[in-house]
């Protein structure tokens, strides 16, 4: 497995210690680790002021970290939406898969074992501490890369990847970030790719989480509600997009896969 990072303010060295680890050398030679850079990775104000709880804080790792809490915390469904990614990812992943944020449980280390020989997988997120502890879940020998960046602003090549996913990432986002961020998925992936997007959606009528979950989400995680009152295609480039939508749960999840 590869630390990688970039020149650029919008990705940063993650720890002096990772950058000489021997990990980098057991990976493809195609995954070559750029400079370090001694420049701090800015971390985007929106996840100081409402997700220090749950991503930044060295005691937010340790406590949510547990297949079982992540389970609970989608009412029972972490596993079942799990596998729907799988899925729709295929039993083998050659060439280039991106993944955007990472994610507690074990989306991660399932779908780097998908990789194909000569294949890589791209994960990338803003905060080193969460790039840690994938770093710790992740094998040895994955053939993946963890960058150091935002994803409103991907320092990646255009049309570089074969598909591209994000699990529960766009609710966390303001507007603006969630449009940026779905923008520059749509530059890194090839014509023809695939992204897919797991996110909240909103429940049925008669869903009793509808009526219950609302204030919570809205206390908690306060732009979640925009997943609720509009498709996530409002936030996607203009283009010749095919879009297809599978709700889970009653609606409260949906499965999102665009073909570019």
């Amino acid at each position: 497995m590869l630390w990688d990072v970039t020149p650029r303010s919008e990705a940063a060295a993650i720890f002096p210690a990772f950058a000489g680890s021997q990990h980098g050398t057991d990976l493809c030679a195609s995954a070559t680790a750029l400079p370090l850079s001694p420049v701090e990775l800015e971390v985007p104000h929106y996840l100081n002021a409402h997700y220090w709880w749950a991503y930044i804080h060295p005691t937010a790792v340790h406590v949510f970290e547990r297949q079982w809490l992540v389970n609970l915390i989608l009412w029972g469904n972490y596993a079942r939406l799990r596998d729907a990614v799988m899925a729709e990812m295929g039993h083998s992943l050659p060439g280039r898969t991106l993944q955007v944020a990472c994610v507690y449980g074990d989306l991660s280390t399932r779908l780097s074992a998908r990789v194909t020989e000569g294949g890589r997988m791209d994960i990338v997120d803003v905060l080193p501490i969460q790039l840690s502890n994938l770093r710790e879940k992740l094998p040895r020998n994955a053939p993946v890369r963890l960058l150091a960046m935002d994803s409103s602003n991907l320092n990646l090549p255009d049309a570089s990847y074969d598909r591209a996913l994000i699990f529960f990432l766009l609710h966390e986002q303001p507007s603006q970030y969630r449009e940026r961020t779905l923008s520059e998925l749509f530059r890194v992936v090839k014509p023809g790719g695939k992204i897919i997007i797991v996110d909240y959606d909103r429940p049925r009528w008669w869903h009793p989480l509808r009526y219950f979950w609302r204030p919570l989400l809205a206390k908690l995680e306060p732009f979640a509600l925009d997943l609720w009152q509009h498709e996530i295609a409002k936030w996607l480039p203009r283009g010749n997009l095919r879009i297809r939508k599978e709700p889970f749960f009653g609606g409260l999840y949906q499965k999102v896969v665009i073909t570019r």
